[in-house]
């Protein structure tokens, strides 16, 4: 009967726990995306309800859900480029075929010999767990559609000469030189990098590419890094007039100097993302692009450069540039001095895409948690 009558205890204490965990999120300032799914306490259980949450440009991940998904485990931190172990990271995305929901068992420190090829349909979801990545090139999406980045450390990337590693459906891939960025995105499609941390990586952490359009970025933490992001390949790439991303509810800085996006010849969408100073410049690009930025906070730093924008003159550049600041927030005299005003370069969101941003002024709020988050076994997330 004691027995009985402790366990009753223990049982209330841990759903008092749980529900003061709830009670605290809610309180908090969730954004639209966060406020989808991180309040379910059972979110281990429903991990595919993440999938229905995502806005902008990737539309919603249901592609990525349904019947016939995988759901793989990491157990093995090691790495073989071209034999994948059961159990890695390496052979979850490349062996298994299929729609694959890729999670892992424990806290773990991931490093890649190469570069790791994404196949399409997959998930990598690391909530729950710590997971560092780094090492040569670190993740790369080539030629692939509906893939969802999720709750990662991603740092240290390194650039890597040509090497043969194994790729989708367990081809064996011939990839070029690589030059050390975090995620890098090739010919790829319909992409969601949701709550990831990323930072000093040897060239940028996140290049969207050659093609790659209906990308959204969201709640990431970018720090510690010269060149961010880079949006359209060169400006000789004409194809990337057709890219479209979404830049959404991330967290910039500390020590961040440029490409917050850098975006080239496609169309941004770049809205409700905290700005903790920058030193050459915020939001910039080349060849005519098309960037809406609405209701971001900038911080400028405290001394040097306080312009948000940058603007490249480029060969074959027609001018015909749509770059416009609406409803954002300015703080320690940072200015933005390309064109202003109010519905110029919309996004012209599907119903599925759509999201109302919410005031400038509640952007330090909604992206305090930006980055891969700290889940726990006993609360919501």
């Amino acid at each position: 009967m004691a027995r009985f009558l402790w366990n009753d205890v223990v049982l209330v204490q841990l759903l008092v726990v749980v529900l003061f965990a709830a009670n605290a999120l809610e309180a908090a300032e969730l954004n639209v995306i966060d406020k989808c799914w991180r309040p379910n306490p059972e979110w281990r259980r429903n991990r595919q309800q993440m999938a229905r949450c995502s806005v902008g440009f990737a539309g919603k991940m249901t592609g990525n859900i349904g019947g016939g998904v995988v759901q793989y485990k990491v157990t093995d931190p090691s790495d073989d480029p071209l034999n994948p172990k059961p159990g890695t990271l390496r052979y979850g995305t490349t062996v298994v075929k299929g729609k694959k929901w890729i999670t892992f068992k424990r806290n773990m420190k991931i490093n890649l010999h190469k570069p790791l090829l994404i196949s399409s349909f997959t998930t990598l979801d690391g909530r729950g767990v710590s997971v560092h990545i780094s090492g040569p090139a670190c993740l790369l999406v080539y030629k692939a559609t509906d893939v969802i980045i999720h709750g990662l450390k991603i740092h240290d990337c390194k650039p890597q000469p040509p090497s043969s590693v194994m790729g989708p459906d367990s081809h064996v891939i011939q990839l070029g030189q690589v030059d050390g960025d975090a995620i890098r995105l090739v010919t790829a499609r319909k992409v969601w990098i949701d709550h990831n941390t990323l930072y000093d990586c040897q060239d940028g952490l996140l290049d969207v590419t050659r093609g790659t359009t209906d990308v959204t970025v969201s709640n990431n933490w970018f720090r510690n890094q010269d060149k961010v992001m880079l949006l359209g390949h060169d400006d000789g790439y004409v194809r990337d007039k057709d890219m479209r991303v979404t830049v959404v509810f991330n967290h910039f800085g500390p020590n961040c100097n440029q490409r917050m996006p850098r975006v080239r010849h496609g169309y941004a969408h770049v809205a409700n993302n905290y700005y903790q100073g920058w030193t050459q410049y915020a939001i910039g690009g080349s060849m005519s692009p098309r960037v809406k930025s609405e209701s971001n906070y900038f911080v400028a730093p405290e001394s040097g450069n306080k312009e948000v924008t940058w603007k490249k003159q480029s060969d074959g550049d027609q001018l015909q540039w749509k770059f416009y600041s609406v409803n954002d927030y300015f703080e320690n005299g940072a200015s933005f001095t390309l064109k202003k005003g109010v519905g110029g370069a919309r996004p012209n969101y599907t119903r599925e895409q759509s999201f109302r941003t919410a005031d400038a002024r509640a952007v330090k709020g909604l992206t305090s948690s930006a980055g891969a988050l700290q889940c726990t076994r006993t609360s919501v997330c």
